[in-house]
């Protein structure tokens, strides 16, 4: 057994007070800093209901730091091929549509993309176990800062696990697994998650401006229950009202939780999540009408 120190404690205290605490990465946006930030060995949870473009926003906040902060990852989306993924972020750090792209465009931006994102074979089953070790393999070989779980449920489960400790359990010892494996690796993991199907039957009042379209679920409507916003240092929820006549191409990102506020980030006030507005051509998000990336990024200029 190892004890903390009172020395230990002592000098991470005095961290805090002096705010001398290291800060999360933002994006240089300070709306979006305020409630927003990427933190290392972070486990992270985003949640949303299917088919509201979880997996796009996701991908664009990656490609996002990636620009900024030059952080690496590694993808397993068994949702999405690796090809789709791969075209985003490249639609994403040149902020053009691929039909726009120039050949040569498409075979610069591409280096890039593959210089900063490892996308796992969707042909292969995982389990989470067998995709951690397969994860920490990948570390020893590409220093990847971050990893893309997307979705938990397509992951089938361990059987030999299952039958020790069932259902329940076995999501709490998944969970517990994946700290350590963040903490350990020094990897911040966003693992995606999808809602019960009870909160698609939810929707805003009638005296709500939004009355009648579906609300976006909260950390309790994760497949599994509320373990995993028990677990997780962060969790997103990110919606998209599909069937709003005007606000159907706007996503909303509502942080639900940040664990440690020292480090920088709050949970967004209630009805005021983040809202970014995918553009014309699908290649990117404006926020405030402002493009979120390049027109924040000097590293973008020197692509052409």
């Amino acid at each position: 057994m190892s004890l903390t120190t009172v020395k230990e404690l002592k000098d991470k205290l005095l961290d805090i007070k002096h705010d001398r605490v290291p800060m999360g990465l933002g994006l240089g946006i300070p709306e979006l800093d305020e409630y927003l930030r990427w933190k290392p060995s972070s486990f992270d949870i985003v949640v949303g209901h299917a088919n509201t473009g979880k997996t796009t926003v996701i991908t664009y906040l990656m490609t996002a730091f990636s620009m900024k902060h030059n952080l690496k990852w590694l993808v397993f989306s068994s949702e999405n091929t690796p090809q789709s993924i791969a075209r985003k972020v490249l639609e994403f750090y040149l902020g053009k549509n691929l039909k726009e792209m120039s050949d040569g465009e498409l075979e610069e931006g591409l280096v890039w993309v593959n210089n900063h994102f490892k996308i796992l074979d969707i042909s292969n089953l995982y389990n989470a176990r067998t995709l951690i070790k397969e994860a920490k393999i990948i570390k020893e070989e590409w220093n990847y800062d971050g990893m893309l779980i997307d979705p938990y449920n397509s992951l089938v489960k361990d059987p030999k696990l299952l039958r020790e400790v069932g259902g329940h359990e076995y999501d709490y010892q998944i969970a517990s697994e994946l700290r350590m494996f963040c903490k350990e690796q020094e990897v911040s993991v966003w693992l995606n998650a999808h809602a019960v199907t009870e909160a698609l039957r939810r929707v805003h009042p009638k005296d709500h401006d939004y009355a009648g379209h579906i609300t976006p679920p909260s950390m309790a409507d994760i497949e599994g229950g509320g373990k995993w916003g028990n677990r997780a240092d962060q969790v997103l929820s990110i919606h998209r009202m599909t069937a709003h006549p005007t606000e159907w191409m706007v996503s909303e990102i509502h942080i639900k939780k940040v664990k440690e506020v020292e480090t920088g980030g709050k949970p967004t006030p209630l009805d005021m999540p983040l809202k970014i507005r995918m553009n014309k051509g699908a290649s990117g998000f404006t926020f405030g009408g402002e493009d979120v990336l390049h027109n924040n990024f000097e590293n973008y200029k020197q692509l052409f």
